[in-house]
């Protein structure tokens, strides 16, 4: 049989709200799938002529995320230096402990004492240098204190390679303006932090960030936090492995509070969460980026399914549906595997009729069930796996259109949980 033909999208009626991508499934067409191939996105429908397929214009939100554009060898971590700056012996140990072993001084007698109990590197603060225990100087030390001090601010090759900047008691950090004016010098450029909070606004500025932060603290939290921080940023360089499931089960069970998450982040096509009414399988749940005759294209929003669900969070943890709020950070994953972390801005709880799938996976332990209910609409899509042709695919199967004995990715893993970690326990769920 002829591969089905893209439609060309129909002129909006006046009914219609405007739309956010490029394509639209036709007005008179139901929409069945959407098969997603790197970076094209292609409409299918059920109902189409054969013949062949246009490719379409390429948008934010049709590019898919790619294995050489998302990971790096490096972890995030090792691109980044932590410098540490106190007086405590507690905040010492706590930073040595997480891999972190470069201090300042102002005391010598200090570091001499530390030194005694612990592999550290000492940088003794000197006349606006830092110098090591040879007195060879490590890097300069530069305070900004005004918005013209900071416009005076460029990279001069009789600098040391390290810049450390202390911008004393701003209240408003200008970190773009910084990152901004050494793009592209050979220098590394430290800001002095004083909370964790202050030290990832620095790293993080621009995308590119700083090359590091010396955190100034008295308090062995703002260590343990920090490296926390780098720890959710070098998981979500790690690929998740999905599984394919095959569906045994569909069956429309009645009304249910259900959960549409709304991040502070677009999603693009083949994106969305690992959502399941067990944590031993969660589902890849699509997001409602794509375009539809249904509704407008909402790309920051996943339709996720009803309270009692579980969802990924970052951690290698998982919290119920009901208890996102906004602030907190989700994993935003793809078809491929690929992570990364979303700050929730909304969440909205709605009765809706909801429908349930029940899948198993082709494998020696045949009589596992994993499961998950979502509402039972359009919108609302889980992603099915193809391997034809060349690169990855996927199919976004509307929730509608599924049917017994198709295949969607599934992220299985551990089922014992307290309080979203997973432990090593007995235990039944059904």
């Amino acid at each position: 049989m002829a591969a089905p033909a893209l439609l060309s999208p129909p002129r909006a009626s006046p009914a219609t709200i405007s739309r956010h991508l490029p394509c639209r499934a036709p007005k008179t067409e139901k929409w069945n799938k959407c098969r997603l191939r790197s970076p094209e996105l292609r409409w299918v429908s059920s109902d189409s002529t054969s013949g062949s397929s246009p490719r379409l214009p390429k948008s934010p939100f049709t590019t898919m995320c790619s294995k050489d554009a998302s990971i790096s060898p490096d972890t995030f971590e090792g691109k980044k230096r932590v410098w540490i700056w106190t007086e405590n012996k507690q905040v010492m140990t706590a930073a040595v402990e997480r891999g972190w072993n470069t201090f300042l001084f102002t005391r010598p007698e200090l570091a001499d004492d530390w030194s005694s109990i612990a592999m550290i590197q000492p940088l003794f603060i000197k006349d606006g240098l830092l110098v090591d225990g040879e007195e060879k100087t490590v890097a300069t030390i530069i305070e900004v204190s005004t918005a013209e001090g900071l416009q005076r601010l460029h990279p001069e090759d009789g600098q040391p390679q390290n810049i450390v900047l202390d911008l004393l008691d701003w209240q408003v950090i200008p970190a773009e303006n910084i990152v901004a004016t050494f793009q592209g010098s050979q220098k590394t450029v430290f800001a002095i932090s004083k909370t964790p909070t202050e030290a990832r606004t620095f790293l993080e500025a621009l995308e590119q960030g700083l090359g590091g932060v010396v955190l100034k603290a008295q308090d062995t939290e703002a260590v343990i936090d920090l490296k926390d921080y780098f720890d959710r940023r070098d998981e979500v360089r790690n690929r998740l492995s999905l599984t394919k499931a095959s569906i045994i089960r569909i069956s429309t069970a009645g009304m249910g509070d259900r959960v549409c998450v709304d991040l502070c982040s677009l999603m693009r096509p083949g994106e969305g969460l690992l959502v399941g009414s067990f944590a031993r399988g969660l589902f890849l749940v699509h997001s409602e980026c794509l375009e539809s005759n249904y509704i407008s294209s909402r790309p920051f929003r996943v339709n996720a399914g009803p309270v009692h669900s579980y969802v990924a969070v970052p951690g290698g943890r998982t919290c119920y549906l009901s208890e996102l709020k906004t602030g907190k950070e989700v994993l935003v994953v793809d078809h491929e595997g690929f992570q990364r972390t979303a700050i929730v801005g909304r969440v909205k709880i709605e009765t809706r009729p909801l429908i349930l799938v029940e899948t198993k996976v082709d494998s020696s332990d045949s009589h596992t069930v994993y499961s998950i209910f979502l509402q039972n609409a359009e919108t609302v899509a889980l992603i099915s796996p193809s391997d034809k042709g060349n690169g990855t695919h996927g199919t976004v199967i509307p929730v509608t259109s599924l049917k017994v004995g198709d295949e969607i990715l599934l992220r299985v893993q551990g089922g014992a949980r307290h309080t979203g970690i997973e432990i090593q326990e007995f235990i039944v769920e059904n």
